[in-house]
């Protein structure tokens, strides 16, 4: 073949580095966002926070958000402004003097985002701890009179329980990695006595090799004079299965007992902890911290953004001013990028804070009907119809709506929390997947235990009310909310 040059005409699209920067701070939490910025501040010189304005140390507490109605004041840009981030023409040049926040103008029809006066928002707090299962155990090891040999054994087993408190390795597996007493192999008598000991340390039952070895140690610190103390015993043994299954019948028939005397032997049962290990918490709490925060003000719902988290940033003029046109020194160009820089991400926080506005409030508009009345009143919704009416991609409203979170009076809930699917109705209204399951879990509330609705019943409770629901969809949102079958819901007394 000849070697040949050749010119063809295309079409293809290409993404600034700008709007990567959009897209990307637009699909960031809070919480990534707060470090997003704080990086920003350290590596940029142009950029500063405004005067009396500073980041929170940690992500911790929001005690005090009611500041003036000035500096609560949501960002603004203009509605092409806020198309732009699908198209990508962010604006090349932001004026060094421009303001952070304006009044926000482009919420639909009896929106407001003028900041609650009445209200403050707290988080709820709790004490934590560092100190681990294994740790807690091998602290009670120290303070037990062991022997050397007997340490190593009593170590190979702490290491060897899992977060619930269970014993998950074979004592022949521990044997092989243990050293030699002396001269003599480790015995798996000697393991075993040591488990016993390990089994009495606190949290009791800790150690077992199952539910049924774990509720008889619990149960060894019962009296022996305390009533039914031996069924208690022979239940935990042999018939936890049956009892899993509510077969009741069958284990009065074993354990030759009338109904009030087995209600007794249950509720012990169910009065020892199946995981002990979970007494010894070893994880941090999570806090989400609220984007936005929804109230109800003279029949009104108003949105503010979480200012806390979301600083108000500037271009420092001191370092601007130093810039000089047209000199082409290594300074000045360094200066020149990194006012260029900030530039665009103020824009694209800017542009953020508003399309999260934007789309959180078409949402509320929407939802009005949850905040007021509750899961029941949720309407269907899908991510196209807000998509049309603030006049976005889907793909930009599952972005602004994934890991972004409402305060609402309600509780806190992830923007994706408020879009369900559409279930037909008689009257041709449709209900929300969510509506659904809050009807299905107060049917179930409600029912006798001693006969339990069915799914079949609950479809034709359902069906009753004009929502046309299949079975197998019933039976579906009954595991999503983690309710049992009718069968194992059943109780005798």
């Amino acid at each position: 073949m000849k070697a040949a040059l050749q010119l063809k005409m295309g079409q293809s699209l290409a993404m600034t580095p700008q709007l990567q920067q959009a897209i990307r701070l637009l699909q960031l939490s809070t919480l990534e966002l707060h470090t997003e910025i704080q990086q920003a501040l350290e590596s940029n010189p142009l950029l500063e926070r405004e005067e009396n304005e500073s980041l929170p140390e940690e992500p911790n507490h929001a005690n005090d958000t009611n500041n003036s109605t000035q500096e609560n004041e949501p960002a603004h840009v203009s509605a092409t402004e806020l198309s732009d981030i699908d198209s990508g023409n962010l604006p090349a040049d932001m004026p060094t003097d421009s303001q952070w926040e304006d009044t926000f103008t482009s919420l639909p029809q009896n929106m407001s985002t003028a900041a609650p006066t009445d209200q403050s928002f707290q988080f709820d707090d709790k004490d934590e701890t560092d100190d681990s299962l294994q740790a807690h155990l091998i602290w009670q090891m120290e303070l037990t009179p062991f022997t050397l040999h007997e340490r190593h054994i009593a170590t190979a087993l702490i290491d060897s329980i899992d977060e619930g408190g269970y014993l998950t390795t074979e004592l022949s597996d521990i044997q092989q990695g243990l050293p030699p007493n002396g001269d003599e192999p480790t015995e798996l008598d000697e393991i075993e006595a040591v488990l016993h000991r390990i089994q009495h340390f606190d949290p009791i039952g800790i150690g077992a090799r199952n539910l049924s070895e774990c509720l008889l140690i619990q149960l060894q610190l019962y009296p022996e004079d305390t009533p039914h103390l031996e069924q208690a015993r022979a239940l935990a043994e042999h018939h936890l299965e049956h009892l899993a299954k509510h077969e009741l019948p069958l284990i009065k028939r074993n354990l030759k007992v009338d109904d009030d005397t087995l209600a007794d032997i249950v509720t012990m049962i169910q009065l020892l902890n199946p995981r002990p290990g979970s007494q010894i918490e070893t994880t941090r709490t999570e806090y989400i911290i609220p984007d936005i925060y929804v109230s109800k003000s003279e029949g009104e719902w108003q949105l503010q953004l979480n200012s806390e988290f979301a600083p108000k940033l500037t271009i420092a003029e001191h370092y601007a001013q130093l810039i000089t046109r047209g000199k082409n020194t290594e300074e000045n160009n360094y200066l020149k990028t990194n006012l260029q820089e900030a530039r665009f991400f103020l824009k694209s926080l800017e542009s953020r804070n508003d399309t999260l506005l934007k789309v959180s409030a078409a949402i509320i508009q929407r939802q009005s009907k949850f905040l007021e009345e509750g899961e029941e009143a949720m309407q269907p919704l899908v991510l196209h119809e807000i998509a049309d009416e603030v006049d976005m991609h889907e793909s930009t409203i599952s972005r602004v709506t994934t890991r972004k979170y409402l305060h609402t009076p309600r509780g806190i809930f992830e923007l994706k929390y408020f879009f369900s699917s559409h279930v037909g109705t008689d009257d041709g209204a449709g209900c929300s997947a969510t509506a659904i399951r809050s009807m299905i879990k107060t049917l179930i509330e409600a029912e006798n235990v001693k006969k339990p609705l069915s799914d079949n019943k609950i479809t034709d409770m359902l069906q009753a009310q004009g929502i046309q629901v299949a079975r197998r969809t019933v039976a579906k949102y009954r595991e999503a909310l983690n309710i049992p079958s009718s069968s194992e819901r059943k109780r005798l007394f």
